[in-house]
């Protein structure tokens, strides 16, 4: 998994809107990239819509944001028109951009042992370096778990 002090993968990926999001056109300004398993379920919903409901103040603290499943290009627009997200959500099908932030991993749920992405927001200074990881992602809090020293 990537960590404190790496640099920001390069990677391209296709939004909610079918246009291509590459991580170079995201250089220069403070970045929140958050992983999250998938759109449209309860856990992911809470997430992402703390983080809207957030958005204003994560803006003013220099911020801008970035959303990343495995879903579809049509299940990312669905979700993202659903709760009007102020952020672009990255439809990673192929799990590029997943693989090279190392979240693709082995998860358990009631016992059962499956490969998933592991909720975990990654937070990137103006010169595209690593400088925290939040891999204990409280959906409820996310914004405030950000926003924190």
């Amino acid at each position: 998994m990537l960590k404190v002090g790496d640099k920001l993968p390069e990677f391209e990926g296709i939004n909610q809107d079918g246009k291509t999001i590459t991580s170079s056109k995201l250089a220069g300004k403070k970045l929140i990239i958050f992983f999250y398993p998938q759109a449209n379920t309860p856990t992911c919903t809470v997430e992402a819509c703390n983080l809207s409901d957030n958005y204003s103040k994560l803006k003013n603290a220099g911020f801008q944001l970035l959303g990343i499943s495995g879903d579809t290009v049509k299940k990312q627009k669905n979700f993202h028109s659903k709760f009007s997200f102020p952020y672009d959500l990255i439809a990673d099908e192929n799990h590029d951009v997943i693989n090279k932030f190392g979240v693709w991993q082995e998860k358990k749920t009631f016992g059962k042992t499956y490969m998933g992405i592991v909720r975990t927001t990654f937070i990137f200074d103006e010169n595209g370096v690593c400088t925290r990881v939040i891999e204990k992602v409280t959906s409820k809090t996310a914004a405030e778990q950000i926003l924190e020293k």
